[in-house]
C-alpha cells in the first residue's frame, strides 16, 4: 500500500520533483523516480516502500561494519526493495534492484513500533537502516528511528551517501552513525558503474560529520577499477583532511556478482597494500573486510599501540576499553560503549 510521500515539491502538468537524494528526480504523473519505489500518482508523490520491510535481520554491530559504535553489541537491521544508485557490483543486488527495472515492490507490513519492540525483546542496542539504501525508505526510516530514539535504542544508517541537504537536515538529529561507502574517488567511476555521481557524496560525507554523527567508511576494492595508489591515496587523503584521522577505513573485498561476474576477487596484497596507504596518509583506524583472520580487524590504540579489540569476521573475541578509553594510555578510542538502554 502506498504512503504519502515526504521531501518533494509540486511541478507543472501534474509532474513533481522529488527532495529526497541528489538526483531530484523529475518524475512525470503514473511514473517513478529512479530508485523505483517513488511513484508520481495524479501529482502527489507516494513511497512504495514504507510498507514492505524485505530483510529483518538481528545482526552483529560489527556487520554494518562500525568497529568504533557499541562493539560487541547486536542491531536490529531492516531494508526494503528499491536503491536510488545502480552498482554493476552490487552485493545486494537481487533487493535493490528489481524495482530499478520496473519490477513489483514486494515486503510485508511491519508498522515501526513494532519493529522497535523487535528490537527492545531481542537485546539489541540499536537499529539498522540497511541492506538496499535506507533513503530510500526514508518515511520509514524517520518514524521508526523516531519511536527508537524515545525508548533509548540508537540509530544506524548504512548508507551509499547519496542523500540530499534537507534529507539529511530531517535526519540530523535522529541518525547516531553511519557507514558511507565511498566506492570511487573518480566521477567516471560513479557516472558509468553506480548511475550516480562522486561530489554530492564528498559533500554529504562532510555534512554528516558537521551533523555530529558517528562516522565510518567502506571502499568496496575492485581489481581494476578503484585499486590504484593514487586512487586510494586519494580516498585516504580525503578522509584523513575532511573526516579527522580517527575516522575508521573499512577497505572490503570484491567478490563477483550481479554484472561483474567476470572480475576476480580482490586479491589479499591489494588490500594490505590499501591498509599500509591509509596508515601512511595518517588513518588511525584501517580494516580490511571480507577476509577473516587476516589480522587486520583489531582495533590499535593509536596512543600506545596496544591492541584494545581483537576481532575475527564479525566476532569481537576480546574488548579491553574501558569506557571506550584505552586501559594504558587513556586515549578516547570508541565513541559508544552502552550495551542496553538504560545500562
Amino acid at each position: 500500500m502506498a504512503t504519502p510521500a515526504l521531501l518533494w515539491r509540486p511541478l507543472d502538468d501534474n509532474t513533481v520533483q522529488c527532495r529526497l537524494c541528489a538526483h531530484f528526480c523529475r518524475i512525470p504523473k503514473d511514473e517513478r523516480g529512479r530508485c523505483g519505489v517513488r511513484e508520481n500518482r495524479t501529482g502527489s508523490l507516494v513511497s512504495l516502500s514504507h510498507d514492505a520491510v524485505a530483510a529483518l535481520h538481528l545482526d552483529p554491530i560489527e556487520k554494518k561494519p562500525l568497529f568504533h559504535f557499541l562493539p560487541g553489541t547486536l542491531t536490529l537491521s531492516l531494508g526494503t526493495p528499491g536503491c536510488n544508485l545502480g552498482c554493476a557490483f552490487c552485493q545486494n543486488w537481487d533487493l535493490s534492484q528489481p524495482p530499478r527495472e520496473g519490477g513489483p515492490v514486494r515486503g510485508q507490513r511491519i508498522p515501526p513500533a513494532d519493529l522497535v519492540r523487535m528490537a527492545q525483546t531481542s537485546h539489541a542496542a540499536s537499529v539498522a537502516y540497511t541492506y538496499s539504501e535506507p533513503t530510500v525508505f526514508f518515511e520509514l526510516m524517520v518514524e521508526t528511528a523516531r519511536l527508537a530514539q524515545e525508548v533509548g535504542l540508537r540509530n544506524i544508517m548504512v548508507s551509499n551517501g547519496f542523500q540530499s541537504p534537507e534529507c539529511l537536515d530531517d535526519l540530523g538529529q535522529l541518525i547516531h552513525a553511519a557507514n558511507i561507502d565511498l566506492k570511487s574517488f573518480r566521477e567516471d567511476f560513479y557516472r558509468h558503474i553506480c548511475a550516480a555521481r562522486l561530489k554530492p557524496v564528498l559533500q554529504n560525507l562532510v555534512h554528516m560529520k558537521k551533523l555530529g554523527w558517528h562516522l565510518e567508511v567502506t571502499t568496496l576494492i575492485i581489481p581494476g577499477l578503484n585499486d590504484s595508489d593514487q586512487e586510494l591515496t586519494d580516498i585516504a587523503r580525503f578522509l584523513c583532511m575532511e573526516l579527522g584521522k580517527d575516522i575508521a577505513w573499512h577497505v572490503s573485498r570484491f567478490h563477483p556478482c550481479h554484472l561483474m561476474q567476470d572480475r576476480p576477487s580482490t586479491p589479499l596484497t591489494t588490500l594490505t597494500k590499501a591498509y599500509d596507504i591509509g596508515r601512511t596518509q595518517g588513518l588511525h583506524h584501517v580494516y580490511v573486510g571480507n577476509v577473516p583472520g587476516s589480522g587486520l580487524e583489531n582495533t590499535v590504540c593509536p596512543g600506545c599501540g596496544q591492541t584494545v579489540v581483537q576481532r575475527s569476521g564479525f566476532t569481537v573475541h576480546r574488548n579491553l576499553l574501558r569506557q571506550g578509553r584505552c586501559p594504558k594510555c587513556g586515549i578516547q578510542v570508541v565513541r559508544e560503549m552502552n550495551l542496553l538502554p538504560g545500562e
